[in-house]
């Protein structure tokens, strides 16, 4: 039964990826992701049920429009797949629970987040805002009011020390330092981690981040690299290893003792 529901989270979650790939590109351009329909980005030609089948258009197609032949961006394959995968390990590491509503929530916000600013180096008010307001009630639900609401204040701190950074950097290097959907995005992290680990997280990004900056850097000479990505990246990491603050300390105390 469990093989059962982790391919039913995973294909669920192809169809959905779809969908938040699409809503990622749509709000970044201020288009309205309710109303009319897919075209394809170079040839305008309104797209058929049969050009939007997860996955399987873009390999039948061979990642082509199907009426301009031009090539179709591989984003939203790595969006489908990438939702896919964690849907079902959703499931899988928190079952039928509220716990499993949060992350299918998180991972619906990191997709949306990651198709707008990888494209357009854009992370939408809207999402951010739709998603901070139910995150809120889901954290309440599952935590209780008391540890509701120091959750809402662990967002608040997390948000008010990147906002912090984002100015310091800003004055440091006279130019934008970190993007305003970051510091936002934070709330969403603090709101999930305790403080610490928000700190972790942060790190990881910034680990992760560099190499990737790097080669960027000196192949396009790009100047500006989206961080969000990274930041959503750390934070996975640590929202479904499980790790707690209390087992970070206990394994470099026990390190530095040996």
């Amino acid at each position: 039964m469990n093989v059962f529901y982790l391919l039913f989270f995973f294909i669920i979650g192809l169809f959905f990826g779809s969908f938040f790939c699409c809503v990622g590109l749509r709000l970044a351009k201020g288009i309205s992701f309710v109303k009319g329909h897919s075209k394809c980005d170079c040839c305008q030609h309104e797209l058929k049920a049969k050009d939007l089948v997860p996955v399987f258009s873009y390999l039948y197609l061979r990642g082509k429009c199907r009426y301009c032949h031009k090539k179709i961006s591989s984003l939203s394959i790595f969006i489908e797949l990438f939702t896919a995968l964690l849907f079902a390990l959703s499931y899988y590491s928190f079952g039928f629970s509220l716990d499993l509503v949060l992350a299918l929530l998180l991972v619906s916000m990191a997709m949306i987040i990651f198709s707008s600013d990888l494209t357009y180096l854009i992370i939408p008010d809207e999402v951010i805002i739709f998603f901070s307001i139910t995150l809120v009630i889901v954290q309440f639900l599952r935590l209780g009011f008391g540890e509701g609401l120091l959750a809402l204040v662990s967002g608040i701190v997390f948000f008010l020390f990147m906002f912090f950074l984002m100015k310091l950097g800003n004055h440091l290097f006279k130019k934008e330092s970190l993007g305003g959907g970051d510091v936002k995005l934070a709330f969403i992290i603090g709101l999930v981690l305790d403080p610490f680990l928000c700190l972790v997280t942060i790190f990881l990004a910034s680990l992760i981040a560099l190499p990737i900056s790097l080669y960027l850097l000196f192949k396009n000479k790009e100047h500006v690299i989206p961080f969000g990505p990274f930041i959503l990246i750390g934070f996975f990491i640590i929202f479904f290893s499980k790790v707690t603050t209390s087992e970070i300390f206990t394994f470099f105390s026990s390190a530095y003792l040996i």
